[in-house]
């Protein structure tokens, strides 16, 4: 693999982990408890399709460059049988980069895998007739892990007694204790992830 070979490899994985990084940032920061930056690369969502092709594209083209047939005048010339490739240089080199390039590109479909449980989570309702029911319209979720980071973050808050969001219908449905935390509070949590509440009823 040339340098230019080597160049494109590092942009193919370079677009993928932007493509990825709406969804790998806010699973950073909950590891490392930094939950400031976690909606840091929301705005990057919109233009994951076209990083998406990017990726593709140029590790299309680097395979391309490395199986495609020598031709007459590099059979001629076998200077590079002359001595061993280095590592970055070979095939295997490569597949590791696209295995890791496909990893990243799928990171938001389990993305939630890494967001901790909330079906033990301990509920005191104190009255019955306090808990309310909201569903809020969301503008930005587009993949499972972007569903779990609201869903994360809202159930942080106190008064959440059930959190469904559901980025198939840009929703997430949420059941609270009002004596315990208002709509206002609970908006502003979602909005905080990077994701933005059009609506609600």
């Amino acid at each position: 693999m040339s340098e230019k070979n080597s160049k494109l490899v590092g942009a193919g994985v370079l677009s993928a982990v932007a493509a990825s990084l709406c969804c790998i940032t806010p699973v950073l920061a909950l590891i490392s408890g930094a939950s400031g930056v976690a909606a840091s690369f929301s705005w990057m969502e919109p233009a994951r399709p076209y990083l998406i092709g990017i990726t593709v594209l140029v590790l299309g083209f680097a395979w391309y460059q490395k199986i495609k047939p020598r031709t007459a005048e590099e059979i001629q010339c076998d200077c590079d049988e002359d001595e061993k490739k280095p590592f970055m240089q070979t095939k295997t080199f490569l597949g590791i980069v696209t295995v890791f390039s496909a990893l990243m590109l799928a990171f938001p479909n389990y993305a939630h895998i890494f967001y901790p449980s909330n079906d033990h989570k301990e509920i005191i309702i104190v009255n019955a007739s306090d808990i309310q029911s909201v569903t809020f319209d969301i503008k930005g979720m587009t993949c499972a892990g972007c569903a779990s980071h609201v869903e994360n973050d809202v159930n942080k808050l106190p008064g959440i007694v059930k959190v469904v969001a559901i980025y198939e219908e840009a929703t997430a449905k949420i059941e609270f204790d009002q004596s315990k935390i208002s709509l206002v509070q609970i908006e502003e949590a979602i909005n905080g992830t990077g994701y933005k509440v059009v609506g609600r009823k």
